[in-house]
Order: C-alpha cells, then sequence, then structure tokens
C-alpha cells in the first residue's frame, strides 16, 4: 500500500525565531469546532483527569477555565496514565475517547493501556452528566491508545493504534466500524505498521491518527518513532469514495510530512489532530518541545506544548504542513 509522495518543504527561516504555543504544557491536543465554540482537550501533565476548555475562538483557549469531566481512580484497571483523550459527537452524543493503564508498570517494554470512553448527553458537556468509562474492546486483547474517529457517507470509523504480539515494535494503526460510540463492529483492518526509518527511531511506533476528508481523499495522519525530537508525522491517504475497511484503499507516504524544526526550536511535533479557523480555513493542532534536553523518559517531561497553524494545500490537493515552527497561531493576549 505505499506510494511515492515526498513531502514539501517552506523557504528557509531567515531567522531564528522560537513560536509562542497555544497552551503550554498540553500534549495529545485535541480541538472540536462545534455550534460556533471551540472545546479542547488533552492530556494533562499528571495524567489523572479529562478536562475540557471552551471558549468562541481558537486564541481564546489559552486562557480559558478547564473543567474537569472525569478524575481517574486511585485503584483499578484505569488508575494510572490517563492519555490522549479526544471529544468528538458520534450519533448526536458527546464522546471522550481516551486510554488508561493499572498502574505505571512496563511490561514486557510495554505499558498496559486500554482504550476507554465516557459519554454524555446534555447539549453542553461541560455542565452535563457523564457516564462511567466504557472500555472499547478490540480483538486483540494489549497495548492500545490514541482513538479517534470519523464519519464518512453516514457510517462512523474508529481509528486507534494498538500492539499486536505477533509484529514486532511497539503499536500499529487500525480500522474499524463504529456500531455505535462506545462499540466496535465487524474485524478490524490493519492501515500501518512501522517500517521505515523514520518510524522506528528509538521505538516502532505508528500512533495519534487523525483524519482530514479533503479535495476527495480521506487524509490520515499519524506520529510515528520515540516522543523526543524523532517524534514526527506521517500520512496515509484513501479515495473519499473507496472501502476505508480494504487495506488496498490506502497509500502511504514515504517520507515524513512533519519533523522537528531547530531553526525554530521546535522539537518533537507530532500527535496532531485537526480544526477549522472561524472562516473555515483548515489547522494543523500538534505538540512539541523547545529543546532536545530531557532528562529521563521524555514521557515524564511535562513540556510538550500545543501549536496551531495553517495548512497549506499543494496543486494536487494534498496538505504541506511546512516547518513546524513556521506560522504559528500566537494566543490573545
Amino acid at each position: 500500500m505505499t506510494a511515492n509522495r515526498s513531502s514539501a518543504h517552506a523557504k528557509e527561516p531567515s531567522m531564528t525565531l522560537t513560536p509562542e504555543p497555544l497552551v503550554e504544557q498540553r500534549a495529545d491536543p485535541w480541538i472540536l469546532a462545534h455550534a460556533g465554540h471551540y472545546y479542547f482537550i488533552a492530556s494533562v501533565p499528571d495524567y489523572d483527569r479529562l478536562e475540557i476548555r471552551r471558549a468562541d475562538d481558537i486564541a481564546g483557549l489559552a486562557k480559558a477555565p478547564a473543567t474537569t469531566v472525569w478524575r481517574k481512580p486511585d485503584t483499578g484497571p484505569l488508575c494510572a496514565l490517563i492519555w490522549a483523550p479526544e471529544l468528538h459527537r458520534v450519533d448526536g452524543v458527546w464522546v471522550i475517547y481516551f486510554a488508561a493503564a493499572p498502574s505505571r508498570e512496563i511490561v514486557d517494554g510495554l505499558f498496559q493501556h486500554r482504550m476507554y470512553a465516557i459519554t454524555c448527553a446534555a447539549d453542553d458537556p461541560l455542565a452535563g452528566d457523564w457516564s462511567e468509562p466504557v472500555q472499547m474492546e478490540t480483538p486483540l486483547d494489549s497495548f492500545c491508545l490514541d482513538a479517534t474517529t470519523f464519519q464518512l457517507r453516514g457510517r462512523n470509523y474508529y481509528v486507534w493504534a494498538q500492539k499486536d504480539p505477533a509484529i514486532p515494535g511497539n503499536s500499529n494503526l487500525y480500522i474499524a466500524e463504529l456500531a455505535g460510540p462506545t462499540r466496535l463492529a465487524g474485524t478490524p483492518t490493519s492501515l500501518s505498521v512501522p517500517e521505515y526509518d523514520w518510524e522506528t527511531r528509538g521505538f516502532l511506533v505508528n500512533e495519534g491518527p487523525a483524519v482530514l476528508q479533503r479535495h476527495g481523499r480521506l487524509l490520515l495522519t499519524y506520529s510515528a518513532s520515540a516522543t523526543d525530537e524523532n517524534y514526527c508525522v506521517g500520512l496515509l491517504w484513501a479515495d473519499a469514495d473507496s472501502d476505508p475497511l480494504d487495506a488496498a484503499s490506502w497509500s502511504k507516504s514515504p517520507t515524513p510530512i512533519l519533523v522537528s524544526d531547530p531553526a525554530h526550536e521546535i522539537f518533537g511535533p507530532g500527535h496532531n489532530g485537526f480544526t477549522v479557523d472561524e472562516d473555515g480555513n483548515d489547522l494543523l493542532v500538534y505538540h512539541a518541545r523547545t529543546y532536545t534536553d530531557i532528562q529521563g523518559d521524555p514521557l515524564w517531561d511535562p513540556n510538550r506544548h500545543t501549536y496551531v497553524k495553517p495548512i497549506r494545500w499543494d496543486e494536487q490537493g494534498f496538505p504541506d504542513f511546512g516547518r513546524a515552527g513556521e506560522d504559528t497561531l500566537p494566543p490573545a493576549r
């Protein structure tokens, strides 16, 4: 399913300039535009809760108050490492997909995360009641995380990262149709495994998928390699009229489309999402650090910040993310 597609590169910057993050110390960011508001959710440094911010514009998210809608218990399968939440509307219901582990213990080189969902039927997700977590069960009972969802031709699809014990590495990408907001339908399809050098630096990782439908295509971005300066973004794509559950529908870029940008002091860009600005223009949402000297495991370093930048489109209708540190949108003053 690999096709030849090279990423475009913007001009060299004329000076060193560290961009200002939209939200500091928030990794795995997700911004949802809905009914005239912007909703922001991300991993918090303590990895202990799910919180949502809301603002009338994207810049306002920087100072918007955070409402905690769920907090991890002290014991049990969800008592540690609450990672990578995403807020969605599925069949008219608010859903937060996230990953949680029973401890911080690493077993056979991996944490023990599984995927969960909480739902809210109220119009206002900040004021409504949220359900107890439901596990998103897959055929493999193994490390899994980073779920997202999208709708195509009236059907809802679920994409995530998971370890297959039969495949070397940490995680691969899978897709399945949703039978409902918290339940899969049918057999998952494997979309991508780490195979290129840039996907296997430090760890063999494909994770953090996000889907954007533009110009007659499904564009599926994902993150690869270790979460230090090697972290980067890759791209899969399929025709929008194809079957997304057919692996043959998808092509894969042999090169990453967003990498570290030393000239702007932005390192390890990844775990991106997509949103639109107030005029409907496409935006890339991602996290990155401003240094490479990380003490210990990068996962315990809190300084992955949220950045937002416009997406350019080339003549073929593919996204050009440019350099990670270019054209980032500043927060409101």
